[in-house]
């Protein structure tokens, strides 16, 4: 038997990862994509007339913007980011008591081992619901972990508070830009059911060999992604990987499937990824802006016009937040191809890649 020494093991174990976490070679991270940058339009909302044709430009390629003075005090973002490590560092047993159960979104997931058993995630989350009618975000928190955390519920309602209001403001950029007026979207999402997402992506000893998170679109509406300053947020666009870098005082802005829909394939639903890396690790704050369960996704009439649209006529048929949702949550991992496999499931034809 050979003898391996104590030199050779130690870097065996800090290069090793469990082979659940091993992507395959095709959808591995290469070090050139963190070089390139995908470059993205500036929106000032001090003057949002300002961003029309930006945003409307940006939707249309690829779908990623980013704000600046959108109006949220910086104490208020460096607090969601403390707050989150804060949460993140907590021993296992703590975070535990809010463990996510299969089929739902709100609760802590590591790494997502309860739902899936291969291309794992490189990551840990916690996710929470924030409605318009009550909000309980501090009513979960001491449910799920106890009177101590009160505090992360204030805090997180009002980060959420922040982060819904700003929505509105984008939505109005994004009737203005579609030509259906700045009332039309934001009508739309005043009852809503949205999500919020802390990610933390711990330090990886291989970092070539897995993802923070795979390939997707977000199936949801709009996403505001609020980063640290540790890089890893990548879009694939014109073939290739490229990186939106953090910066200071600045939102990223993405569009979900599901306002694909509801502008009837006009924006785009982009696949982006998070890679992690072997130096730091990497917090995160998603707000998803999500319609209320039981709104039908329908375009406006005016952006069905057979002439205008991409394809002619309807692109997706109705649907509602709840049925995209549920789909998402138990029949399909979100990838690529969510939107399209949910309108074949919905039609009655088998999805494409249907969750393992």
């Amino acid at each position: 038997m050979a003898i391996v020494s104590r030199e050779t093991a130690h870097a065996i174990a800090n290069t090793e990862i469990p082979t659940q976490f091993i992507w395959p070679d095709d959808e591995k991270p290469t070090p050139d994509s963190a070089e390139a940058h995908l470059h993205i339009p500036t929106v000032d909302l001090a003057d949002p007339m300002s961003g029309v044709k930006m945003v409307r430009e940006a939707c249309t390629e690829h779908g990623f913007f980013q704000v600046v003075n959108h109006g949220i005090p910086r104490e208020v973002l460096d607090d969601a980011i403390r707050y989150t490590k804060s949460f993140f560092s907590l021993p296992f047993s703590e975070k535990q008591k809010c463990m996510r159960v299969a089929g739902e979104t709100s609760g802590y997931s590591n790494s997502f081992t309860g739902r899936f058993s291969s291309k794992l995630p490189w990551k840990e989350t916690l996710s929470f619901h924030y409605r318009s009618v009550s909000s309980d975000v501090c009513r979960y928190f001491d449910a799920t972990l106890g009177p101590h955390f009160v505090g992360h519920g204030e805090m997180y309602n009002r980060y959420c508070e922040a982060m819904y209001r700003l929505s509105l403001v984008i939505m109005e950029l994004l009737g203005m830009s579609l030509g259906v007026g700045r009332r039309r979207f934001v009508d739309f999402f005043e009852d809503h059911d949205s999500i919020m997402r802390l990610n933390h992506y711990p330090r990886c000893q291989t970092p070539n060999l897995t993802l923070g998170t795979g390939p997707h679109c977000d199936p949801t509406s709009l996403t505001i992604l609020h980063q640290d300053d540790v890089g890893g947020l990548q879009v694939f666009h014109n073939k290739q990987w490229l990186s939106i870098p953090p910066r200071e005082d600045t939102l990223v802005v993405n569009i979900g499937d599901t306002f694909m829909a509801l502008s009837n394939g006009r924006y785009k639903s982009c696949t982006h990824r998070a890679v992690v890396n072997s130096e730091n690790a990497r917090k995160s704050l998603a707000f998803f802006l999500c319609p209320s369960m039981t709104k039908i996704i329908r375009p406006p009439e005016e952006l069905i016009d057979d002439e205008a649209s991409p394809n002619g006529g309807r692109q997706y048929p109705d649907f509602t937040w709840t049925q995209f949702l549920e789909f998402t949550q138990k029949r399909y991992r979100s990838d690529t191809n969510t939107l399209s496999a949910f309108s074949q499931w919905l039609t009655s034809v088998p999805p494409i890649n249907p969750m393992k």
